[in-house]
Formats: structure tokens, C-alpha cells, sequence
């Protein structure tokens, strides 16, 4: 696959609806190579390891680039606009540039996105060692140390998988307490930001590809006030499903994140969609087809 044709073929992709068109018939040879595309796969299973590959590379670009070509593919949830100039204004606007502009740096993105999908670096150009197949996270509010249940079930995408990369942003490490109820043991990898502690989780034996395996962690802070008002997934790799529970104890003013920027998930400004938690205090959001690098999840009014 030479990276001239790839660059092609995301810009054939790109036009009209993006990936929201009909893939399987403008996702070509170079991008089926690229995201692992199979014979086998139908409409749903392309569009979704497409813009979870592209997703992928583009975390490793830019912020302004990064924002550009999502939209441009119609990857990211406020960008699915029928029209690419359509697209190309709603970029314009987030990063605040004329369209002209953004239209260079989407070319520019792709360029980049081909190089990295063509590249020798094993960490950027090759497939994830393993995907999420489901999430389940469940966070209780209405007790003076909250606790958060993350259960995880995995797929080996390659053989010998033996750990599981992951990370936890927001409260400090200190505030954490970390116990994995099954699956395998906590080994601390230290923190990675000022504000983001990276964790595996080591599995008791090696993985054969396609092995599907569950891992269940349990998170215990001191207070409410150790946890911001939002928990969002942010998943590296490409995540079939998430299913959040937050149970606040009395009704609460919520926002929708379905495919937000990082940025956003922290940003009064970025209002996401409302959403109505009743009387019991209890909230339960699904998402599906998960990009790597795009945010998903709820952000609730601080009352401390």
C-alpha cells in the first residue's frame, strides 16, 4: 500500500457524507489494508474500524488538525452534517479560522494520516494490541466515599496479549483506591499528565487472538469533591459499546457527551445535550461505536 494512493482514497472518502455515506463502496483497497478491513465485514463493521483507525491516528496529530479532518470524515458527533462544506464551516467556527484555511488543513491532516498509516513506528502504524468489546461503568454519588465499578470485557487482536493499557484522569492517585475484583492483577505505570495515572492491568496468562477476556476494577475515593463533575470514557482503542450508570441520589441537571473533543468534556461553553434524571436520582446513558481519542458520557451541575 504506497501512501500517495491512501492519500487518495481519504479524499475520495471525505466528500459528500463522509463515513456516514455508503463505505462499503468508497472505502478502497489502501484503507481496507489500513484498518483491517475483512471480505467479511459489512456496512456497520467497516464504517466502525474506519473511523476507529482514523480516530486513532488522528489522536497523534495537533488539536487544530486533529479537529479538521473529524470532521471532515463526519467522525465526530457534531460534525455529521450531510455536506463536506458543511462540515468545513462547522471547523471553521470550532477553531476559529476562515474555511479556506481549514480546507489546507484538512489536507494537510491527511497527508499525515497516510503517513502514519504507512509508517515503520510498530506503536503508531499497526492495529491495537486488543479492543474493548464492552464497558460498563457505574458511579454512586449518594454515599460519603463515592465508588466507581468499572467492568470491561476485552478482545485479543493479536496473540500473547498479556496486559491491558488503561488510564484514569481527574482525581489524583492519592485519593484512589484501586482493587481489581477478576480478571488479573494492578500494576502502576505512574502518572502520564499532571492530571492522568496510568495503570495495566496484567492478565493471569497470555491471550490468543480473537480470545475474549473480562476484567472487573473497582475505584474508591474519600469524597465527592475528589471526583469533577463529569465522567467521561476516552478510549484509546476502538470500543464496541459503553454503558454508564450514575446514581446522584436526588435529580440533577445532566448533559449528553456522545463523541465530544477532550476539551469540551471541562468547557461551560460546549453544552451538550440535556438529559433528564428522575426522581430517583439515577441516570443510564448507552453509546455506541466508540472513536479512540473522542470523549463519551455526562457532565452534571457542581452543587458543592
Amino acid at each position: 500500500m504506497g501512501r500517495a494512493e491512501l492519500v487518495q482514497e481519504l479524499k475520495a472518502l471525505r466528500k459528500g457524507r463522509g463515513l456516514l455515506g455508503r463505505v462499503e463502496d468508497r472505502v478502497g483497497p489502501g484503507l481496507r489494508s489500513a484498518c483491517s478491513v475483512s471480505e467479511a465485514d459489512g456496512t456497520v463493521a467497516i464504517r466502525q474500524k474506519v473511523a476507529g483507525r482514523l480516530a486513532e491516528l488522528a489522536a497523534h496529530l495537533p488539536e487544530d488538525l486533529r479537529v479538521t479532518v473529524l470532521a471532515a470524515f463526519a467522525i465526530c458527533s457534531e460534525a455529521r452534517q450531510p455536506l463536506y462544506q458543511e462540515r468545513i464551516q462547522w471547523a471553521a467556527r470550532r477553531v476559529d479560522r476562515d474555511p479556506r484555511t481549514v480546507r489546507r488543513r484538512v489536507d494537510e491532516a491527511i497527508d499525515l494520516l497516510a503517513e502514519l498509516a504507512t509508517g515503520t513506528s510498530q506503536e503508531v502504524s499497526s492495529p491495537s494490541r486488543w479492543h474493548t468489546a464492552s464497558l460498563g461503568v457505574a458511579l454512586v454519588l449518594d454515599r460519603p466515599e463515592p465508588v466507581v465499578l468499572e467492568q470491561r470485557r476485552v478482545v485479543a487482536d493479536q496473540d500473547g496479549l498479556r496486559a491491558l493499557d488503561l488510564a484514569v484522569s481527574g482525581p489524583s492517585r492519592q485519593d484512589l483506591e484501586v482493587t481489581v475484583l477478576y480478571g488479573g492483577t494492578v500494576a502502576d505505570r505512574g502518572m502520564e499528565a499532571s492530571d492522568r495515572w496510568g495503570y495495566e492491568v496484567e492478565l493471569p496468562r497470555p491471550l490468543a487472538r480473537g480470545e475474549t477476556w473480562e476484567v472487573a476494577v473497582l475505584f474508591r475515593l474519600p469524597s465527592a469533591s475528589a471526583l469533577r463533575p463529569y465522567l467521561v470514557c476516552v478510549p484509546r482503542q476502538p470500543c464496541d459499546a459503553f454503558d454508564l450508570r450514575v446514581r446522584f441520589g436526588a435529580p440533577r441537571e445532566v448533559r449528553t457527551l456522545d463523541g465530544a473533543f477532550q476539551r469540551d468534556v471541562s468547557d461551560p461553553g460546549y453544552r451538550g445535550r440535556p438529559q433528564a434524571v428522575g426522581p430517583s436520582g439515577e441516570l443510564h446513558l448507552r453509546f455506541q461505536h466508540l472513536a479512540p481519542g473522542l470523549a463519551y458520557g455526562a457532565r452534571w451541575a457542581d452543587r458543592s
